[in-house]
């Protein structure tokens, strides 16, 4: 087993993996920009390394990561979500410098990074997969092409995308021919590549993943699926495990779908098979995430598997835990991202001191977070400042005690979408498990909008973060 595992992120997710480390016996490395010299990861670990002034520069800069990591007397470096952790070329350098990444090959996460080369394996993998281009677009003209074979609407996507960037649905050949070069654009600056696919799109699908673990003797299992429709401009909001709109039948064909799909791969360690389901109840092979997901709590709360260990165990070289049929789901768990953004303004980021902080309790209540009293939440991140997660046996229980666990959770100093997710759970249709991807989209009057000037509210808030943090 790992002596030393450096944490190559921050926030929530850095202070989960210092946790699991804590249990397991093994050291933390925590590293940090000057913006989070005060954030709670940097408390919690056992060692902190300065990554400089930059505020993100350092967290991308994976040679520098990897020599700190050699440095600190580390023997693995796991990292995460976001930032690296879906970059192969910080998989080699681990592996080139002796340190064990704990995450799949370099290969594997090029492979389900590229969505073409994804595509093709799952294909192979008899996956069903939506309708779209066989490969990279060559052109617009290409791209109108297709689009009117299989028909409006069309989904543009960056090849290389992920996280809700780099994807724009297109409903006439006027607005494809609008947002092609917006796409190619979007994925240059947030990929590094300018390549994009077409797809058809499904509209209002439910959109459903499945946890799997693989380990290097070639032993695959499912942890069942989160249910992750409520998401807004493709970002997730609010996830479900297990979702309230699939039967059995549909549970277990999915769930063998996942297998099967990460067999393929050669898969090893912790990943998601993220699926599209139409309104004919046909699911779609969407994409794969190489890496830890932010709702990960949710199926750890439903099925008692510890996932970051289980990812630790798996990079040391051990077995799986758990064979499928010893894994099993009891009632409903949900998760709320708690993110500093005021939705009553558009959703515009909050940033700034937070005056007073109180966590939920209570049976069922878990919170993972990055902040505490006087933590000042900087403008250079996302806004994810905490997730809260609640278990109950019954899908009305689980609504009954989010209700109760948000209201319990108060944060005073910065705007959060606490009284958003409030609302939704006073929404009659969320209520029956009646809802899809154009849920947040089709319901605007759970939000009182005002009209400020956003753009002069945005800089304002960046201005006050950072001169808060300049005053510590």
């Amino acid at each position: 087993m790992f002596k030393k595992i450096l944490v190559a992120n921050r926030g929530e997710i850095a202070v989960r993996i210092v946790r699991a480390c804590s249990e397991m016996g093994i050291k933390s490395v925590a590293i940090y920009a000057d913006a989070d010299r005060h954030a709670l990861h940097v408390k919690k670990a056992d060692e902190a390394y300065n990554l400089g002034a930059d505020p993100v520069v350092g967290y991308l800069n994976a040679h520098n990561i990897v020599n700190l990591a050699v440095a600190s007397g580390c023997d693995a470096l796991h990292p995460g979500y976001g930032f690296l952790s879906e970059n192969p070329q910080l998989a080699e350098i681990c592996a080139r410098r002796g340190i064990k990444f704990i995450g799949p090959d370099a290969s594997v996460i090029s492979q389900m990074g590229d969505k073409i080369a994804a595509r093709k394996a799952m294909i192979k993998a008899g996956i069903p997969v939506i309708p779209g281009s066989e490969g990279n677009l060559a052109s617009v003209d290409e791209a109108v092409l297709l689009a009117k074979k299989i028909g409006y609407p069309v989904m543009l996507k960056a090849t290389n995308g992920g996280g809700g960037r780099g994807i724009r649905r297109c409903n006439s050949e006027e607005e494809l021919l609008k947002n092609y070069d917006r796409v190619v654009s979007e994925a240059s600056k947030a990929f590094g590549k300018p390549e994009v696919f077409l797809e058809k799109a499904v509209v209002n699908p439910r959109h459903i993943e499945v946890q799997v673990l693989g380990d290097s003797q070639g032993n695959v299992i499912h942890l069942y699926e989160r249910d992750c429709s409520i998401q807004r401009r493709n970002q997730k909001l609010i996830e479900i495990a297990p979702s309230p709109q699939l039967t059995e039948l549909q549970r277990n064909y999915i769930g063998k779908l996942a297998v099967q799909a990460a067999k393929a791969v050669k898969y090893v360690n912790a990943g998601t098979i993220e699926f599209l389901l139409d309104s004919d109840n046909q699911f779609y092979f969407m994409e794969m995430n190489t890496r830890l997901q932010v709702e990960h709590t949710v199926t750890e709360t439903i099925t008692g598997v510890d996932i970051v260990q289980e990812q630790i165990r798996i990079a040391s070289g051990l077995p799986l835990q758990y064979k499928q049929a010893n894994v099993s789901y009891r009632g409903f768990a949900m998760e709320f991202r708690i993110n500093a953004e005021d939705p009553k303004n558009d959703f515009l980021p909050s940033f700034g001191r937070v005056t007073r902080y109180y966590a939920p309790g209570g049976p069922g209540v878990r919170i993972d977070a990055a902040m505490y009293t006087g933590y000042v939440i900087p403008p250079y991140y996302d806004s994810m400042c905490a997730k809260l997660t609640v278990w109950n046996l019954s899908w009305e229980g689980v609504i009954a005690r989010g209700r109760r666990a948000l209201n319990d959770m108060t944060v005073y100093g910065v705007k959060t979408t606490i009284p958003y997710y409030l609302e939704i759970l006073q929404n009659q249709e969320f209520r029956d498990g009646r809802f899809d991807t154009s849920f947040v989209e089709m319901h605007p009057e759970l939000i009182e909008y005002d009209t400020p000037r956003h753009k002069d509210l945005l800089a304002a808030a960046i201005a006050s973060a950072i001169a808060a943090h300049e005053g510590l």
